[in-house]
């Protein structure tokens, strides 16, 4: 009895030859189906090479926004002009800055008002549909609001109220060629988020983004000459 190889391929038979020289269909399959698994084999090893190496979705993200820097010299009246909303004169605490990335720039605006002030001002800032009150969501890692030491609005539980105001869209309607000149955002919208911390007290939250490098930055105040 003739001992057969399993390491070989089988002999071929001429009656059996298709027109590609005798080899048949199934072993062309079975080569191609190898191929595909050795490939899909060393992908996971270099996907878990890469994974113990300690260069994660986690630290992927990190060195994403390692390019991160805030600007200096932004005032709140710069980060107002830019976002098409006004501050009111009777605010009190605000605060502006600005994100600079690769990817895109962050623009934040906070101020407080009385509960009265503020129910003024969203009237006269009316956002897109209605008023929401959000689902806190505790996962929400501090980074923007946090450069000026407050929560994220987004991690507030009550007392919260968000929408999505587009301070250009009038403007547009009356004439399309000033509809950018309030920011320099892809989207005319303001996220506004308006928080009743206090009986008496509401803080508005302003955040915008915009395309990196779209909008010249204020020049920094020269530090005072130490000679």
């Amino acid at each position: 009895m003739s001992q057969v190889d399993p390491f070989r391929a089988p002999e071929v038979d001429a009656s059996d030859a298709g027109p590609g020289g005798g080899r048949r269909p199934w072993l062309v399959a079975g080569v191609a189906a190898g191929v595909l698994a050795l490939t899909g084999a060393v992908v996971a090893a270099v996907w878990f090479l890469d994974a113990s190496g300690g260069s994660g979705p986690d630290d992927r993200l990190g060195e994403a926004a390692a390019d991160a820097r805030w600007a200096e010299g932004i005032t709140p009246e710069w980060m107002s002009e830019q976002m098409g909303l006004d501050i009111p004169v009777t605010a009190h605490s605000p605060q502006a800055a600005y994100e600079v990335t690769s990817r895109f720039d962050t623009g934040l605006l906070t101020f407080t008002l009385t509960r009265e002030e503020a129910e003024t001002y969203l009237k006269a800032h009316p956002p897109e549909g209605m008023w929401l009150e959000p689902t806190a969501e505790a996962d929400v890692p501090p980074h923007d609001f946090a450069h000026f030491d407050l929560p994220e609005p987004e991690t507030i539980e009550k007392g919260m109220r968000y929408g999505y105001v587009c301070p250009s869209a009038d403007q547009a309607t009356e004439d399309p060629d000033i509809s950018g000149m309030y920011g320099t955002s892809d989207e005319s919208c303001v996220s506004l988020y308006a928080h009743e911390y206090s009986h008496t007290r509401t803080r508005i939250y302003l955040r915008d983004h915009y395309e990196p490098g779209i909008s010249p930055l204020p020049t920094p105040p020269l530090s005072p000459s130490t000679g």
